[in-house]
């Protein structure tokens, strides 16, 4: 499959499809509408990125369907892989929580308890907000997963791939670009979610680049992430 992929496009045109991508993905963030909320604006950056993605992979002659959006071979092992990122993204977590003050240089606290607030409204309590805006979040899960491991990820092992480590890199860059996209600076939250990146980016490529054990595991973290904010 990733042979097939690898042969519709060279590094060259590969560079200009990630500037064309990159650059829309952060730059659609300056476009912000205050009537319609955050939950709708972010739907509509994550859909401006999601055609520019479709159309690069047009051009190349990829679809969502080569990059692992397509029905998975084995329920069973769906499951596994699911249930092996919701074990190991808690507990990379607190193992940088036990060891972020060794860290030499000053990490941005993590305000996004904060941020939330202003984002969704409080949700304290109030399970009609929660269940009208869950449909949107999940939606908002699966997109980052086609983007950033389906899409991404995929379009820069081709751009190493003159490296035996192409592999490596593609993980490790994915993860720090979804880090920082969450909160634009070096913080405990932009590690936080650079390490749900890394680990979902290794569950996608060492168990067969299909997204759907990433979409469920991210639907899931996000879920549980809102619930906690109502009780």
């Amino acid at each position: 499959m990733q042979t097939q992929i690898s042969n519709q496009y060279n590094t060259k045109g590969i560079l200009v499809d990630l500037v064309l991508y990159i650059s829309v993905m952060f730059l659609v963030r300056e476009i912000y509408f205050p009537n319609v909320g955050f939950i709708a604006n972010g739907l509509f950056w994550s859909f401006s990125t999601l055609v520019v993605a479709t159309w690069r992979m047009k051009v190349r002659r990829v679809t969502w369907y080569a990059l692992g959006l397509r029905k998975p071979e084995n329920v069973k092992k769906t499951l596994m892989v699911t249930g092996f990122i919701l074990m190991c993204i808690p507990a990379s977590i607190i193992i940088f929580e036990i060891i972020k003050d060794q860290i030499p240089f000053l990490l941005e606290p993590d305000t996004s308890e904060e941020s939330a607030v202003s984002k969704f409204g409080n949700l304290k309590g109030n399970w009609i907000l929660f269940f009208s805006i869950i449909p949107f979040i999940l939606i908002e899960s699966m997109l980052e997963e086609l983007l950033d491991r389906g899409f991404l990820m995929n379009w820069l092992e081709r751009l190493f791939s003159k490296v035996s480590y192409a592999t490596v890199l593609a993980v490790i860059i994915q993860a720090a670009i979804f880090g920082f996209r969450h909160s634009y600076d070096l913080s405990e939250r932009s590690i936080t979610v650079g390490l749900i990146g890394l680990i979902m980016g290794i569950a996608y490529m060492a168990f067969g680049r299909n997204l759907w054990p990433l979409i469920i595991a991210h639907c899931i973290l996000n879920t549980m992430s809102m619930v906690d904010r109502v009780m």
